[in-house]
């Protein structure tokens, strides 16, 4: 008989590790690109939520610096984990998406590939491709091309079918700061010019990748975090480096063995985080930064509202309402705040004003306790 020697981490030792790793506990001094390739991307299906995810976390972030990194194309938009929209360097679009595409094709199967069963999707997408290659397109656009070649076929599962078996990008000007446009697609290769230049990664690395950023971690947050399956034999194939621990409730969690584990007494500061934030996406159990019960006030079905964390955890939600000249940010908490918690995110709530609505006069509210 063996015992497991992995010690258990706490609730808070949990959340104090994801919020050093995910540059919570403090500002970062980074550039952008860097602080996007250490937090493995940035879910960007909503065109403002990675700017709004990098100024909680980096000091003295300017906008303008991430935007001039997608208008120059270093930086890119692209379904990767989840299938989702994701911000990340052009390198690990390339090196990434050959590892998360049976997402997309898994996907796609499910849903829109259930009307298209006579026709052979990889043709779609090639025939797609040269499209896509002549210009840019929406994907309301791209459906009726499709069906002309291929007539009585629904033109939105074409088009499905396309953004699943391609490595497709979103296209400037839509994304940049101040700034907007349709969301129209291209495939990376076009985009950036480098196609079949940069080595994929491995799924041992994405793991790796992983866990730097989220971890520890059960191979279920790991799975929920990318959207793969049958991640265990890759967990297992690494075991010998990595060391393990369990959560309260004694499931198995992995760790690069150099990972901080902050004391969880670390004190956290008050942050103002994007309607899709990473931290609200990545593990399967989400207690580690959102109390269980305060769920069903964060999410409406798909969608996400604007979350704030207080020591350490999300405490409620905010919303911004512009005015010709006027912004305002609303805070809603789910408890009583502390005169100091309340003082912390006044200030936090400036800076978001100060950045969202420069020019305009800014007022700051607190909603009444549930």
């Amino acid at each position: 008989m063996t015992t497991d020697a992995s010690p258990t981490l706490t609730v808070r030792a949990l959340n104090r590790a994801l919020l050093e790793r995910q540059l919570l506990l403090r500002r970062a001094a980074l550039p952008a690109l860097d602080a996007v390739g250490h937090l493995a991307g940035l879910q960007a299906q909503s065109p403002m939520d990675p700017y709004h995810a990098l100024a909680a976390r980096l000091d003295g972030f300017d906008p303008e610096e991430l935007s001039g990194l997608l208008a120059s194309r270093a930086a890119v938009r692209v379904p990767l984990m989840r299938g989702t929209i994701h911000l990340v360097g052009a390198p690990d679009a390339h090196a990434l998406y050959p590892l998360l595409r049976p997402v997309h094709e898994r996907a796609f199967q499910g849903s829109h590939g259930k009307r298209l069963t006579d026709l052979d999707p990889r043709h779609v997408a090639a025939f797609a491709e040269g499209l896509l290659a002549e210009r840019p397109r929406t994907l309301q656009e791209l459906g009726p091309l499709l069906a002309g070649r291929w007539p009585g076929h629904d033109p939105a599962a074409l088009a499905a079918a396309a953004r699943a078996l391609l490595p497709l990008v979103q296209v400037t000007p839509r994304a940049l700061w101040g700034r907007g446009g349709a969301a129209a697609w291209t495939t990376l290769g076009a985009w950036t010019g480098e196609a079949g230049t940069t080595e994929a990664e491995d799924l041992g690395g994405l793991v790796l990748r992983y866990l730097a950023a989220f971890g520890p971690a059960s191979v279920k947050d790991a799975q929920t975090w990318s959207g793969l399956t049958r991640l265990r034999a890759t967990f297992e194939q690494l075991r010998p480096g990595l060391r393990t621990f369990r959560d309260p409730h004694g499931t198995e969690l992995f760790d690069l063995p150099d990972g901080p584990l902050p004391d969880p007494g670390t004190p956290a500061p008050v942050r103002l985080l994007p309607e899709f934030d990473n931290i609200a996406l990545s593990h399967a159990d989400r207690a580690r930064i959102m109390d269980p019960a305060h769920r069903s006030r964060v999410w409406r079905v798909n969608r996400a509202r604007c979350a704030f964390l207080v020591d350490g955890f999300i405490g409620g939600v905010w919303r911004v309402e512009k005015a010709r000249d006027a912004a305002t940010l609303t805070l809603d908490p789910f408890a009583p705040l502390t005169r100091a918690d309340r003082d912390d995110l006044e200030r936090e709530a400036a800076g978001v004003l100060a950045m969202t609505a420069p020019g305009a006069r800014h007022e700051v509210r607190f909603g009444e306790v549930p």
